[in-house]
């Protein structure tokens, strides 16, 4: 199954933000930390040449402690200002305000030699959809101040947040690409909430996903349900409906209800802090395309 999802609105929103870079002088862009390759939309790069860049690994407590600092140190030999996060605890994004300084240092040097004093920093906050950026922005600014919704593609326009004196955000609606060319990456995004669920065959991801869980994290299915190594990705989605009770008229197994309990599960991170991809697959997917 192809899995693509690109609305009117995400086409406009790029020829924003193409209009916007040159008001800005820091892109913030917001990863999810289960799949920080899947979640990076290619296009920004070009939109965001030339831009001192902040990667915030969002859903960091869902992931992988281990990996979360592999992919950290990744995006660092990349140029890249890296931050684990959890959006939704404010606590816990207090060094962002000194790393969007320290990202910006050349720029307010620049300023500083030219008689401009205390102008803000003006950071774009970028993002595929449900990744968490109004989220983000709401607890880093201690306020309510942009939309959020547990589902992709709340946020439509975009909106300048003044921080405080030495930070203004804008806000811009999430953006995927208009073709996934590695249908993995598609798979993945459905799996993280980027890709509208009623768009999705759940089964047929809640089979992918136990497939990949078998190769990378098998405790964590013995631990959540009760599955042996030995047991196929079918016959574990059938455990799953027997112990939540998914019947349909007849006892039948209802395997679509299981289907969504079981991503559910992975979502909220009931099946423990797991990591979907490594940073070597990168290298594999531009050896692939170089041929």
């Amino acid at each position: 199954m192809n899995y693509q999802w690109y609305p009117g609105h995400m086409t406009r929103a790029k020829r924003m933000m193409q209009e916007d870079m040159k008001l800005i002088d820091l892109v913030i862009e917001l990863l999810d930390s289960r799949v920080p390759l899947s979640s990076r939309n290619p296009d920004i790069d070009e939109l965001a040449k030339q831009k001192a860049r902040l990667v915030l690994l969002n859903k960091a407590d869902l992931a992988d402690e281990r990996l979360n600092e592999v992919w950290a140190d990744y995006f660092r030999g990349q140029g890249c200002f890296v931050a684990k996060i959890d959006s939704r605890n404010r606590g816990g994004l207090k060094p962002i305000q000194s790393l969007i300084q320290e990202a910006c240092r050349e720029k307010t040097e620049r300023d500083r030699k030219r008689g401009i004093l205390n102008r803000p920093v003006r950071a774009m906050v970028v993002g595929i959809p449900n990744v968490g950026k109004s989220t983000f922005i709401n607890s880093f600014a201690g306020r309510a101040c942009a939309k959020t919704g547990n589902r992709p593609g709340v946020t439509k326009g975009k909106q300048w947040i003044r921080l405080n004196k030495q930070v203004e955000l804008l806000d811009t609606p999430g953006i995927l690409w208009p073709k996934f060319e590695d249908q993995q990456a598609g798979m993945k995004l459905a799996l993280i909430g980027s890709i509208r669920d009623e768009l999705l065959n759940g089964e047929e991801l809640a089979l992918w996903l136990i497939d990949l869980l078998k190769k990378r994290y098998p405790g964590a299915l013995q631990e959540r349900y009760q599955a042996g190594e030995e047991e196929n990705s079918g016959t574990i989605l059938e455990m799953v409906a027997r112990q939540r009770g998914c019947l349909l008229k007849g006892d039948e197994l209802d395997l679509t209800k299981a289907a969504g309990l079981l991503l559910d599960d992975f979502r909220s991170g009931r099946l423990g802090r797991i990591t979907l991809e490594m940073p070597e697959e990168n290298k594999e997917r531009e050896t692939t395309e170089e041929r």
